[in-house]
């Protein structure tokens, strides 16, 4: 009797994550899924109709593709400028600079800002009347681009507010490096490495496995980009800032068709599980593990 309640001990703790995790997570996803195969408008009873659903969104909905490629073109630029720049940023704050402390908060505060707070500050940036950038730009002789009016620049206009919270990806980031030993610079150093040598060399492999996380995070982040851009831009203009998340949502909670916004945000799942599982399988190839290394080794001096 008490060996059981021993072993039950574990359970009572985490009880409260695991019931939020049914009712909040597990139990709306499947939820969900029944839902996309039902015709389930908000005014009247839902009925079933098996696949119609999917059949209409490949086939019949031009603006599912426009608004795919609209995320997958935003994925393409965002994923990588977040990255280069996290991982600048994380390079600088471990150089040895007086008040490294207050610029590492400072780097790191818009990533705890609310979207909502965000896009109302980046909304007065990129106004082409009155906006800040427009005007500091106007002080160098460049007339400004219509940033949030213009559609060639509506989206890097949300690029650039979207990358606007990468502190969390670049503490990331700095923690690792400072994790790394420093005889490995030492003796780089001492065979004549210099310091970009170093860093491709040294850091870069080192922090693979970090690299592969940011990675993975940020992809999922900009194929589920929606608080952003349905403050900011609102889908436009001309809908070129119409992005999947955003589509869901309209189909969702304006045409009140939850039945086919539950099929569409299925879809997506499936796409980030896909592109989740081809970065993993491809992780091998370019992901430095230093246990599997030492293993290889131990394995090696045995033989």
């Amino acid at each position: 009797m008490r060996h059981s309640r021993s072993s039950l001990t574990p359970y009572l703790f985490i009880s409260p994550w695991i019931v939020g995790f049914l009712a909040f997570t597990l139990g709306p996803l499947v939820f969900s899924l029944v839902m996309s195969f039902f015709d389930w408008p908000v005014t009247r009873a839902p009925s079933f109709i098996g696949l119609e659903n999917y059949i209409k969104m490949f086939t019949a909905d031009k603006q599912f593709y426009k608004s795919l490629w609209i995320t997958f073109k935003f994925a393409a630029i965002f994923v990588p400028l977040n990255l280069a720049v996290a991982l600048f940023l994380a390079m600088l704050l471990t150089q040895p600079v007086k008040g490294i402390n207050f610029f590492r908060n400072v780097f790191y505060i818009p990533a705890v800002v609310s979207s909502v707070a965000v896009s109302i500050i980046w909304g007065w940036i990129f106004n082409s009347e009155y906006g800040v950038l427009n005007y500091l730009l106007s002080l160098l002789g460049i007339e400004g681009p219509k940033w949030l009016v213009d559609p060639k620049w509506a989206i890097v206009s949300v690029v650039i507010a979207s990358a606007w919270g990468l502190g969390t990806m670049m503490l990331i980031f700095y923690t690792d490096i400072r994790g790394i030993p420093k005889d490995y610079y030492e003796a780089a150093a001492i065979d004549g490495a210099t310091p970009l040598r170093q860093f491709f060399s040294i850091t870069i492999p080192v922090i693979t496995p970090t690299i592969l996380f940011n990675l993975i995070t940020s992809t999922i982040t900009a194929l589920q980009q929606l608080t952003l851009v349905l403050l900011l831009t609102k889908g436009g203009p001309l809908k070129s800032t119409y992005f999947y998340g955003l589509y869901v949502y309209s189909n969702a909670f304006k045409h009140h068709e939850l039945g086919y916004a539950s099929a569409n945000a299925w879809f997506m799942f499936i796409i980030i599980l896909a592109l989740t599982g081809l970065i993993f399988r491809s992780s091998s190839a370019w992901v430095f593990y230093e246990t599997e290394v030492k293993a290889k080794k131990k394995a090696g001096a045995k033989s």
